[in-house]
């Protein structure tokens, strides 16, 4: 069975060197990513894919 919380997509704008650039983040709720059945771990490098076309984002390990 899976796990269903909702999230958050957030824009933390920082300044480096002068310059301003956004930094965008994904909040995955506590209860989905403790969770057993999660497949990440902190620091894994993900690939992220976009379906425009289903409006879906999907992660997977790079």
């Amino acid at each position: 069975m899976a796990i269903k919380a909702k999230g958050r997509f957030v824009n933390r704008p920082t300044q480096t060197g002068g310059k301003r650039y956004d930094k965008y983040f994904i909040y995955i709720p506590t209860e989905v990513a403790r969770d057993s059945q999660f497949p990440f771990k902190p620091g894994d490098l993900l690939t992220v894919t976009l379906n425009s076309r289903l409006k879906k984002l999907e992660l997977s390990k790079a």
